[in-house]
Formats: C-alpha cells, sequence, structure tokens
C-alpha cells in the first residue's frame, strides 16, 4: 500500500489525520486494491450497495441508465476522489447506478461497514474519518444540485451554456477543458449528441464561445 500513500494522503477521507495512521486504518478497513480496465465496471447497477472505493489513478464516470439503455453520465471520478459512499451509507439495498472506468484505472475498494462501525479499539482517527466522510457527501449534494439546476432548464442550449458558465466560474476562467468528450457531454446533459453539435455550432458562429473539442473559451456570457 505505500506506493499509494500519497494519492490516499489527497484524498478527504484522511483529512486530519495523522501519516503514521493511514496505513493502520488501510488494513483496519480491509481495503482492496483493485485493476480496472477501460470500459469494465468497477461497481454495477444492481449489485449490493456495500461497497465504496478511492479512485487511486485513471478516471471512471459514474453512469444512470433508464428502463430503455438510454445512458446519463451523472458525475466523474478523479484520482483522490471516492465513489459509491452515498448509497452504502444509506444501505440501499441494491446500486441505481454503475461506476464505469473510462481509462485504465487503479481503485481501492473499501466495505462500508467498515468504516461507518468503529472497531473494538474506538480509534480516534476512525472517528475522525467518519466525521470527513459526513464532509465529503455534504459537497457531494451540492455537487447533484448543480446537475439538477442544469438538466432542468428546457432547451438544450440553456442545457450547454448553464454547464460552460459553471465550469467558467470553477476554473476561474473562460477558457477551460472539461472531462467530457462530445458524446459523454451530450449523456452528462442529457441531451442527444447530434442536437448538442447544432447548437454548439451555432454558439459558436454567433460568438458567443470557441470550442476546441474539450476545450472552450467563452467570448459573451449569455444564455
Amino acid at each position: 500500500m505505500k506506493k499509494y500513500f500519497k494519492i490516499l494522503r489527497e484524498c478527504p477521507l484522511f483529512n486530519e489525520i495523522e501519516d503514521a495512521h493511514i496505513e493502520t486504518m488501510v488494513g483496519c478497513l480491509q481495503a482492496k486494491p483493485r485493476r480496472i480496465l477501460k470500459n469494465t465496471a468497477i461497481l454495477t447497477e444492481g449489485e449490493p450497495a456495500t461497497q465504496m472505493g478511492i479512485l487511486l489513478s485513471g478516471s471512471a464516470q459514474i453512469i444512470r441508465e433508464d428502463y430503455y439503455g438510454n445512458r446519463s453520465i451523472v458525475a466523474t471520478v478523479e484520482p483522490a476522489q471516492l465513489f459509491g459512499e452515498t448509497f452504502a451509507c444509506a444501505e440501499t439495498k441494491e446500486l441505481p447506478v454503475s461506476v464505469v472506468a473510462s481509462t485504465d484505472t487503479e481503485v481501492l475498494l473499501m466495505d462500508s461497514h467498515h468504516i461507518t462501525h468503529t472497531c473494538c479499539n474506538s480509534c480516534d482517527f476512525h472517528n475522525q474519518m467518519i466525521y470527513n466522510l459526513m464532509k465529503v457527501m455534504a459537497k457531494k449534494n451540492l455537487i447533484f444540485n448543480e446537475k439538477i439546476e442544469i438538466t432542468g432548464k428546457r432547451s438544450t442550449k440553456e442545457k450547454l451554456m448553464t454547464y460552460l458558465l459553471m465550469q467558467a466560474k470553477k476554473h476561474h476562467s473562460d477558457t477551460f477543458t472539461i472531462p467530457y468528450n462530445r458524446q459523454e457531454l451530450a449523456d452528462f446533459l442529457e441531451v442527444e449528441r447530434s442536437g448538442l453539435s447544432v447548437e454548439i455550432g451555432k454558439l459558436c458562429k454567433a460568438g458567443i464561445i470557441e470550442a476546441d473539442k474539450k476545450t472552450f473559451h467563452i467570448l459573451k456570457k449569455e444564455i
């Protein structure tokens, strides 16, 4: 586990926990590192929601599919970030989403019971980790509220510009790179790819944005 120490140190689950305790805690949690190939499910919709994980390398996406198989990207997962914790802590019977590797990845999977219930030693740093987990879940709720705000817009243009303006604010710049290709962006915005491409073309022609693959430049802050 020592080779993963640096990325674990960056994970919010271990905030305010001394370096000397992290390796002990990983053992206490019975965490298991795994290598996952690109486009392979890390967690699968319908399976018991008993695990949460930390992404050690690569990237992943949280995917939701409706009855007809239409795919929506709920969020992306980057190194040092947690995934699956909300459903595990809520003791959801079955996962309503899948977590899929978008590149070759390494993950650390943990049984949620070992996190939410202190061990027989009642370590102070375990209590701190539970507090950290609560903060992570609260921040995730804010992110999901942003997604609701975006997808709640009526038109593809409004959804796109709302998302782009949020990204500009997040990056503190009117030029930024998003984590999605065109199909993934369409899935995230919950729109058709063809319609999205048309709107991007119109906005570029109108001089409102410039777009180069995943990089956007906002020229006029209007919807």
